[in-house]
């Protein structure tokens, strides 16, 4: 790992807004990294409110998309609500359908089957929606590239209205709206909504043609609140109110469905990692091992009791997806080290029988031993598809679209992406794929980064200072969990290996005298001679909250090591 130390900010403005905020220098120091200079900057962002989110109309096509629904209600015409089968996809799914059936009883959902249909609009929903007489298809998290099917729905009569977010191509569909804030000519204020927190600018458009002030639409926040976490977007800007505003919901006063998957989570406060790494799991499983349609029924149910039969259903989900995870990795892992491609600037594998609901997971895997850009690849009907991931700091999105030649279609971002491909153009694109990332992926971003906010000492860990770090809080991407470094350090003589294999350490730190504090670092078991023998070393770590028999104290979640 390479240790990267942020920038300082300037010594004059750090002195000016820690005396403006009332608070230590290191705090200071940290909201300035973040952009945040002044007292009002640090206002908004310690205490988000419904202000922070801008007017839905500034978005282009706002005002067609919703003249469009208008006119479908008032004509009792049915709509179909259509999304992909990730947490993004049927999050959205639930939320629209749950809004505009509070207006309409003509309203249906869609979720394309993944292993039949693929991602995004298909032409087998079309054809379900023209045979059951829909002439509204509402898309969302997907079509901003189906130029292809939202024609052909056009000809049978069905319009579409798309709510995406992901980069569109040359060329958009003949669609009555296209709201995508990352379109080059849509000139909405923030850019980095995820596909849910579109369909929510579109309720919340909606919702002000009827009057209804957006504070109102609170109830809908815990399915914006996961799908912005499940979907890795900046954690900043309207996104972070969004997000903020969202927890509280679920931490208050969550939807059936989440409140009977946080009981078997057993958890009393849930953070945006909480919802990232135990509620957005359970929500993708249903699509990855079964279908979607069971996220969006357990999302939409509003009878506790049937939702906590759902949800034990995408329980079963879930742990069956763990285990197919991990025995493909194993798998794969294998096929890495028996090729002659451990070195090479790419992770690309394929085995025709790995469950095409967990490649993505894998992908991500695999790059946590083979630090590079990587595909997984499955049999998918007459093609192969696949998951790619990326590492810090690069767009495997480009990479692919230099290689689009060889690809049947793809789509997805800087850090994830999803393509098919013919069979027998696999080894090619497997050639060009390397060429391509190696010719362009830096030396230095193929070593794995821990970016360092500020460098303090152990003296500067007081409660006070943490209260203030959790109010920093929700974390995510432009905005993560602060991490710090201190030199000097040297353990108390308790340190020792722990867990079931013996691969992590626990130690007691002391700094030049300073009260001791508890360090718990997963997966660093090997640094234990270095922190031996009273010799000093170097950590860098997050700090959090550990209880135990009732008692709270602070300790610190080591990231690395270093004499």
């Amino acid at each position: 790992m390479r240790w990267t130390l942020k920038p300082k900010p300037d010594p004059k403005k750090i002195v000016d807004l820690s005396t403006k905020l009332g608070v230590d220098a290191a705090i200071a120091e940290l909201l300035l990294q973040r952009g945040i200079e002044s007292f009002e900057a640090a206002k908004t962002f310690f205490r988000p409110s419904w202000s922070d989110l801008h007017d839905p109309f500034l978005m282009k096509d706002m005002d067609k998309a919703v003249e469009r629904i208008e006119v479908a209600l008032k004509n009792n015409e049915q709509i179909l609500v259509f999304g992909d089968y990730d947490v993004d996809g049927t999050s959205s799914v639930a939320l629209m359908a749950s809004y505009l059936e509070t207006r309409s009883t003509q309203i249906s959902t869609y979720i394309p089957d993944r292993y039949e249909e693929g991602y995004g609009v298909s032409y087998k929903g079309i054809d379900f929606a023209s045979d059951n007489e829909f002439s509204l298809i509402i898309a969302l998290d997907c079509g901003v590239k189906a130029l292809d099917k939202v024609a052909y729905a056009k000809k049978k009569g069905i319009d579409f209205i798309i709510c995406d977010h992901h980069r569109p191509g040359k060329k958009l569909p003949d669609a009555v709206a296209i709201l995508d804030p990352k379109r080059s000519d849509c000139e909405y204020p923030f850019k980095e909504l995820c596909g849910c927190g579109v369909g929510f600018k579109l309720i919340q458009a909606l919702a002000s043609k009827e009057e209804i002030p957006v504070e109102s639409l609170v109830g809908y926040l815990d399915l914006v609140a996961t799908a912005i976490g499940a979907d890795i977007v900046p954690i900043v800007g309207e996104n972070r109110a969004l997000a903020y505003f969202g927890l509280q919901v679920i931490n208050s006063n969550p939807r059936p469905g989440f409140k009977a998957l946080i009981n078997q989570m057993k958890k009393e406060v849930l953070t945006i990692t909480d919802v990232v790494f135990n509620i957005a799991p359970r929500i993708n499983a249903a699509g990855r091992m079964k279908h979607g349609n069971y996220a969006v029924s357990l999302m939409k149910e509003m009878n506790f009791e049937n939702a906590e039969i759902a949800a034990s259903e995408i329980e079963l989900f879930n742990t069956n997806r763990r285990e197919a995870d991990k025995r493909i990795t194993q798998e794969a892992l294998l096929q890495i080290e028996h090729s002659n491609e451990t070195e090479n600037a790419t992770t690309v594998v394929y085995q025709e029988d790995w469950h095409k609901g967990v490649i993505g997971i894998v992908a991500s895997r695999l790059i946590e031993t083979y630090y590079r850009p990587t595909l997984v690849f499955t049999k998918s009907g007459e093609f192969l598809a696949a998951s790619a991931r990326s590492i810090n700091g690069f767009d495997v999105y480009n990479a692919l679209e230099n290689c689009s030649h060889l690809l049947e279609q793809f789509g997805g971002h800087m850090y994830a992406a999803g393509l098919t491909i013919k069979e027998e153009n696999y080894s090619a694109f497997k050639t060009a794929f390397e060429a391509e990332v190696s010719s362009t992926l830096p030396a230095h971003l193929q070593t794995p980064e821990i970016k360092i906010d500020s460098e303090i000492n152990f003296d500067a860990i007081t409660p006070k200072f943490y209260r203030i770090l959790k109010q920093f809080a929700p974390f995510g991407p432009q905005n993560m969990s602060p991490v710090f470094m201190t030199t000097a350090v040297r353990d108390t003589g308790y340190g020792k290996c722990v867990g079931e294999d013996q691969t992590h350490l626990r130690v007691t730190l002391t700094q030049n005298g300073s009260p001791k504090i508890i360090g718990i670092g997963f997966g660093l078991g090997a640094h234990l001679p270095t922190i031996k023998n009273n010799t000093p070393f170097k950590v860098v770590y997050s700090i959090d909250e550990n209880e135990w028999n009732g008692r709270v104290s602070l300790q610190l979640k080591l990231k690395g090591i270093k004499p």
